[in-house]
């Protein structure tokens, strides 16, 4: 036995078994209840999960046919977020138990709670254990309880009262910065959740920060307010039972995009549910039109919108993403998933097909189209996917990583794809980053304007052919290998214009990738101010100044004009836990056609008073 093995077997003693308490378990590992914990810059970091814990209580009352209003308040200054529903209030007995035990809740009761979203009473717990603030007040029948906490622990708790306020639960909270860092909410992210929410809910209105939502006709809605682009035929809607689905195709559209959800829960990893509509839609085309099409011929271009709700679905995390388990009794007639779905698509399909003769049309002409451009770019594709083959052996354009999104590693959500320009910015970020979770794609330089080309010029393009296979996307976003795509450019000309260059290669072609909160900008640091006892790195010139300001006489200031001119060990400070991204936002009213059009199409005289009207001067430092 070696000295160091003997040491780590007398180290571990009884001393080392340790019993945490519920709050100082979640604080500790906050990964296994909320996935990550991120800055806000990500829709899936932590504080929107918070978010949507409290919200989810709020719907499973009105689930249960109780309150038809929720109010959200989030103060973006002091970053304290309020949910108050009109529901049945939690038993005021149990207020601080329900909030502050785990294993304690009403959701283990089926009479009590059907098809709800939260089935292990955690969520409440995570948000009070990892807010510096949190409040919780019940009202019931007239009578009032109240609790205050910090950190999960308990600070005050009120005796019950009287009270004339509506019955319901009321839940106050800040994150915790010590957990969170320097955190901040995205409005277009919350405005998302809670959109998603009245889509899933209707005759529910959520009022947030005085807006109202509300949906009358669910998904069709969704899709409808999110579709941006050209469709070959109007929205088909079925619901029946507890399974509903709303779809259609984008004329230009490649690859699949699709908004899924189980209990009112955003599963934006899918699962089973996903996976069987996809498997309904092509049996039930191949039947109608009496063809043995491709499954990539009928799905190619589609949007797709589902909901069902189930009896205690089994996620495949606490962050219920993904769908696990096929076997469920969704009707209680102990069906799978798969053959449930199946049975309602085919049956509720086929009708509507038949009876509405144009969009059957409509549906036929875009399966046909689709079958024509892949056969026309079969040849194209062999060849890319031989030289991409080779070039993979001995490819030094991208540096991977150890852990991939489309695994169930627990760091999955970490992982990172950086683009980047040319080798010396590559070489500083490949030699600060973290091996397990950050990978680094090389380009050579200034990549083509893809604008207005179609699929076939991403197989004949080597650059973007081997970009499209390093995110393994080329047929779905279903095993995309990384969460957060990073475009990591010199903040110069050149480098805005090889973003410019980068999105339109992903709106064009991937479009879900954006939408889906995928994209991301790098941000660095433009200066670095130091004397011999402080450096400061300053994001702006205010920054520069304040840090000047801070230091006093003579400081050090450098500009850095490249990534290239930061040293590995500076840059590992700006890719770590402290990592700055500014996400790349698409909603309807952005309009991919006419942004891509404006900025990199053949409209030069207008772009160009465009620029002249928007150019900033600023003095040389």
């Amino acid at each position: 036995m070696t000295l160091e093995e003997e040491i780590n077997r007398s180290n571990y003693n009884e001393d080392s078994v340790k019993s945490l308490e519920w709050n100082e378990h979640i604080r500790l590992r906050p990964g296994m209840y909320i996935g990550k914990l991120g800055d806000g810059a990500s829709p899936d970091d932590g504080i929107y999960i918070l978010i949507k814990e409290v919200i989810d209580n709020s719907i499973d009352e009105f689930a249960m046919g109780f309150g038809k209003t929720i109010e959200i308040n989030v103060d973006f200054d002091s970053n304290k977020v309020s949910v108050r529903d009109n529901g049945r209030g939690i038993p005021l007995g149990a207020v601080v138990d329900c909030v502050s035990k785990i294993n304690t809740g009403a959701k283990y009761d089926s009479n009590v709670f059907h098809k709800s979203v939260g089935m292990n009473g955690v969520g409440t717990k995570a948000v009070n254990a990892l807010s510096e603030y949190f409040r919780v007040q019940s009202v019931r029948k007239a009578r009032t309880k109240i609790a205050e906490f910090c950190g999960g622990n308990l600070k005050n708790e009120h005796e019950i009262e009287k009270t004339e306020l509506q019955d319901g639960t009321m839940i106050e909270f800040i994150p915790d910065k010590t957990i969170f860092g320097n955190y901040s909410f995205i409005n277009d992210y919350i405005e998302k959740l809670i959109w998603n929410y009245a889509y899933l809910n209707r005759g529910l209105s959520l009022m947030y920060n005085g807006k109202k939502f509300h949906s009358k006709n669910g998904l069709f809605d969704l899709l409808e307010n999110n579709i941006d682009s050209e469709i070959s035929y109007p929205i088909i809607h079925i619901r029946e039972e507890n399974f509903e689905f709303a779809f259609t195709h984008s004329e230009k559209a490649y690859g699949e995009e699709y908004y899924s959800f189980v209990n009112g829960q955003h599963t934006s990893q899918g699962g089973t549910h996903q996976q069987a509509f996809r498997e309904a839609i092509v049996k039930v085309c191949k039947e109608f039109y009496k063809k043995d099409y491709e499954p990539s011929d009928i799905r190619t271009g589609l949007i797709c919108a589902i909901s069902l709700r189930i009896q205690e679905p089994v996620f495949e995390s606490q962050t219920k993403t993904k769908l696990g388990s096929m076997n469920m009794e969704p009707n209680g007639k102990g069906q799978t998933v798969r053959i449930f779905i199946n049975d309602i698509v085919k049956r509720n399909l086929d009708n509507f097909l038949h009876i509405n003769s144009e969009t059957a049309e409509g549906l036929l002409r875009k399966i046909i189209q689709s079958e024509k451009e892949r056969k026309d770019m079969a040849s194209i594709k062999k060849v890319a996917k031989e030289s991409a083959k080779k070039i993979s052996l001995h490819n030094k354009k991208l540096r991977d990583c150890r852990i991939h999104y489309n695994t169930k590693d627990e760091r999955r959500l970490e992982s990172t794809l950086f683009i980047t320009e040319g080798d010396s910015a590559s070489g500083s970020i490949t030699k600060s980053r973290d091996v397990n979770t950050q990978a680094v794609f090389s380009l050579r330089g200034k990549p083509l304007n893809c604008y207005g080309e179609k699929k076939d010029f991403v197989y004949r393009n080597e650059e973007f052919n081997l970009l499209q296979s390093a995110l393994n996307i080329e047929e779905d976003l279903e095993n995309l290998r990384y969460n957060n795509i990073v475009i990591a450019t010199d903040a110069d000309v050149d480098g805005m214009h090889i973003r410019m260059l980068l999105m339109t290669f992903f709106l064009q072609f991937f479009p879900e990738l954006v939408r889906a909160g995928h994209i991301y900008i790098l941000q660095t640091p433009l200066f670095r101010v130091r004397n011999k006892q402080k450096t400061f790195y300053c994001y702006s010139d205010e920054e520069r100044q304040s840090a000047i300001a801070s230091l006093g006489a003579n400081p050090e200031i450098t500009r850095f004009k490249g990534l290239g001119e930061i040293s590995p060990d500076e840059f590992r400070h700006f890719i770590g836990k402290d990592i700055k991204l500014d996400p790349v936002l698409l909603n309807k009213e952005s309009g991919i056609k006419e942004v891509l059009s404006f900025f990199m199409g053949d409209n030069t005289p207008e772009r160009q008073t465009y620029i002249i009207n928007n150019l900033r001067y600023e003095e040389a430092i």
